[in-house]
């Protein structure tokens, strides 16, 4: 094998509250010096080699994903005005195309098709290409799309005149996702981010206009909060919302009118939270305001919106956290997660409900397109780790359910080959932590199977059971796959949440330890062939628990990790720190500070040996930047005992989310998991 490069060191001191701390790795975080994008050259033709010794492994599985997947495929079309509007792949293109037909007319028709815009088109040759916004004029004669073309997260907005296919004059460079029409025919609003890649602030385009002359509608200039816009299902209104990660304030303005002066909702009180939206003349709000942890739903009259006008629509209820609400003329659905599974309930006028009910125990269920308010069926999707993707819509009066579509499986693919379940595992203060796992029919639950561990645990996200085509290819070797759900993602309440971050952050990586222990302790893993993969703040996840439970994973994968969390944090000028203070805390002061060194990967590297390691890592990304990644490979070289092999893969035309074309997605992820297999013993090349 060639040998493992090794980054220089430069001496650097952090000076922190509980003392100076030597970081010889700091000059990574410079781009512009040559030495850095040397060493991740280094790093990566070194990863490439080793790689290449499993490219048997990764070709059959990269054959897999593909002889799985129907690479030419149709999405289910989505009634919109006169329109029904859809998205279609085709085999050898990475990039979807958008397009519509008047609504009603069969599919077989021929000239009907419009395409709105063609991803393949406009990628070109880049490496890299990312949709940011793709939004339909009310009067379908104008769509506003964005593209982000390194994974930097700065998009370019154009204005495509859909009858003649060419874009208009009107060109907007270096701003946010998102955005939204007014219904005036001619006013767009859009978002510009700040130097910390923070969306700060709204402004109005009137197509034609020169967008020098755009206007500002408004500004945030709290650093913890981001801003956006969006206009309501019923068309009535546009909301301007500002959020931090647990406050948020909003104000509406008339779709119709978007230069009148925004009406604000209430005025923001610290720790409390709420969105708006509205149903059949009154406003529909979300909100933990009055103590309700796990929020509930009121309402409100538009013309007198402040919190002394709200009216109860759904009480709030421990343990069950409503997400948000979905209105429609004649019924309202409910978004909301019990007992660490989605639901979605449909409540009537009359006060009457229903909750849509799934023979599985442990599945995902959200909301598909359904751009009708007046409509009187309601679309969602519907998949289970066994179960493929599947577009249902059910006739909301009757309860009768029909399936437009599910994602189709190729090959000898067969859903009774598989089986999963839902287990629960003591962490080590008791608290109970679910775990999903599926596995093949006669895979044995007798401790000898190789387990892969997927984890998040941040920013009160839940992570549902999902399908997954790649993952076949690994329950058919054997493996069982794990999703566990530690706390500091919000399966289980807003409590569940709460008791993961800031100073109780250690809770998620004693819940994901607890799990692995579980699993072996159980029967459904064998002792040292388990493996653990997160990304973000799920490569956090994977860092701390290395760190402290080295002895427990044959092998890791940690994407775009974030891992350097005292440094970085203690920055305000790196992008989002400020606006992650009320997640992971302010190490500026001297208590948070030593809460966060007890954890922070990068701090806490110390000589044992360490298991095979898999790191990625994007030149561009905003949200976690390549230093890290980078710095603790180093570190982690530097100082291991043991000889497992330590890897860095940098995307230098990409960013936080890896490559963007499909058949680029599917070689990482195919490499990813040839290692996962090597380091498990699964499958061995000589």
């Amino acid at each position: 094998m060639p040998t493992p490069p090794t980054a220089k060191r430069v001496p650097t001191v952090h000076e922190r509250h509980a003392g100076p701390v030597e970081d010889p790795w700091a000059w990574l975080r410079d781009r512009d010096d040559p030495d850095t994008l040397a060493y991740l050259g280094a790093e990566n033709a070194y990863a490439d080699a080793w790689l290449a010794t499993l490219s048997p492994v990764r070709d059959r599985l990269f054959g897999e994903i593909r002889a799985r997947t129907q690479e030419t495929d149709l999405s289910v079309p989505v009634p919109y005005g006169p329109y029904a509007y859809y998205a279609r792949t085709v085999e050898g293109l990475d990039y979807p195309l958008h397009c519509r037909r008047p609504t009603g007319v069969p599919d077989d028709v021929a000239g009907a098709e419009q395409v709105i815009l063609d991803e393949n088109v406009e990628a070109g040759d880049a490496e890299y290409f990312e949709l940011g916004v793709l939004a339909v004029h009310p009067e379908h004669r104008i769509v506003a799309w964005s593209a982000d073309r390194d994974g930097s997260e700065d998009y370019e907005l154009r204005f495509r005149d859909v009858a003649t296919g060419t874009d208009l004059h009107d060109r907007i460079v270096d701003v946010a996702a998102g955005g939204t029409w007014a219904t005036d025919g001619v006013t767009f609003l859009y978002l510009r981010q700040d130097d910390a890649k923070r969306p700060h602030e709204v402004w109005r385009h009137r197509l034609g206009d020169d967008p020098a002359a755009d206007a500002l509608v408004t500004r945030e200039d709290d650093e913890r909060f981001w801003l956006d816009v969006d206009r309501t299902r019923s068309d009535r209104f546009l909301v301007l919302s500002a959020g931090s990660k647990t406050t948020s304030e909003a104000w509406l303005l008339p779709a119709d009118r978007p230069d009148a002066t925004p009406v604000g909702i209430e005025p923001r009180v610290e720790g409390v939270e709420y969105d708006v939206d509205d149903w059949n003349g009154r406003l529909v709000i979300t909100t933990n305001a009055d103590g309700a942890e796990d929020f509930k739903v009121v309402t409100a009259p538009a013309d007198r919106p402040g919190r002394a006008n709200w009216t109860e629509l759904v009480p709030h209820e421990p343990g069950r956290r409503i997400l948000g609400v979905d209105p429609f003329a004649s019924f309202l659905v409910v978004h909301e997660w019990a007992e660490a599974v989605p639901r979605l309930r449909v409540l009537f006028p009359d006060g009457g409900e229903r909750t849509l009910a799934f023979d599985t125990a442990a599945h995902d269920v959200k909301p598909d397109a359904n751009l009708d308010y007046a409509a009187t069926c309601y679309r969602f999707r519907y998949e289970a780790m066994a179960t493929p993707a599947s577009v249902l819509e059910e006739e909301v009066a009757t309860g009768r359910r029909v399936l437009l579509k599910q994602t189709a499986v190729l090959g000898d693919w067969d859903p009774d080959r598989y089986v999963t379940a839902r287990l629960w595992a003591p962490s080590t203060d008791g608290a109970l932590v679910p775990i999903d796992v599926v596995r093949r029919v006669d895979t044995p639950i007798d401790g000898t199977a190789p387990v892969l561990v997927y984890g998040y645990g941040a920013y009160e996200i839940s992570m549902p059971t999902y399908f997954s085509v790649p993952r076949l290819s690994l329950l058919d070797r054997g493996l069982v796959f794990a999703l566990v759900h530690p706390r500091g993602g919000g399966e289980l309440g807003r409590r569940w949440y709460l008791d993961g971050k800031l100073e109780h952050k250690q809770h998620t990586f004693d819940d994901v330890i607890a799990c692995a222990e579980h699993l072996v302790r159980t029967g459904w893993a064998a002792p040292g062939r388990l493996a653990l993969r997160g990304g973000s703040a799920g490569g956090l996840l994977v860092g701390a628990v290395i760190n402290q439970r080295p002895d427990l994973f044959a092998a890791a994968v940690a994407e775009v990790p974030f891992v350097d969390v005292v440094t970085t944090m203690s920055d305000p000028s790196l992008p989002l720190t400020i606006t992650e203070w009320e997640e992971w805390g302010d190490p500026r002061g001297d208590a948070f500070e030593r809460v966060m060194a007890a954890y922070s990967p990068y701090d806490n590297v110390h000589a044992v040996a360490y298991p095979a390691l898999y790191v990625t890592a994007g030149l561009n990304d905003p949200r976690v930047s390549f230093h890290e990644p980078a710095k603790w490979v180093a570190k982690l070289r530097a100082t291991t005992t043991g000889d497992s092999p330590i890897l860095l893969r940098t995307e230098l035309d990409a960013g936080h989310g890896g490559p963007s074309g499909r058949y680029d997605a599917w070689r990482d992820e195919a490499r990813t998991l040839s290692f996962v297999l090597w380091a498990l013993g699964v499958e061995r090349v000589d």
